[in-house]
């Protein structure tokens, strides 16, 4: 069964076709986060409430294929936006001090807070 039978030509075609997807890396809460049109994201909490419209204006690279643009260190003009989500809080870390033989035991437990976003469109500038 080679590749002359019919259905597999197009099926070859799908392979190799490129498509390409808009990104960029943004700077938000102290981090950096690569994103795509749609992706959904968890970043360090916001104060915008649920369903809201923001805006990220940090950033740092814009892609698509074979151009890329790179700021230095922000893109003039860029942005990206998206649709807040959710907050909610992360999983539970728990925090142990132990010296032994000192009677010294100290336990502390941490939940970061965060809000989820999905992006809605990037704006090379």
């Amino acid at each position: 069964m080679g590749l002359t039978q019919r259905g597999c030509a197009s099926r070859m075609r799908d392979l190799f076709r490129v498509e390409f997807i808009m990104y960029a890396v943004i700077a938000t809460g102290g981090k950096q986060y690569r994103v795509e049109e749609g992706s959904v994201l968890r970043i360090e909490k916001l104060t915008a409430e649920p369903g809201a419209e923001v805006k990220f204006d940090d950033v740092l690279l814009v892609g698509s294929g074979d151009s890329v643009k790179v700021g230095a260190p922000k893109l003039a003009g860029a942005s990206v936006s998206a649709t807040v989500q959710r907050h909610g809080q992360g999983d539970k870390v728990s925090i142990v001090k132990f010296r032994r033989r000192k009677h010294y035991l100290r336990m502390k437990n941490h939940r970061q807070k965060f809000t989820e976003i999905k992006v809605t469109g990037i704006s090379a500038g």
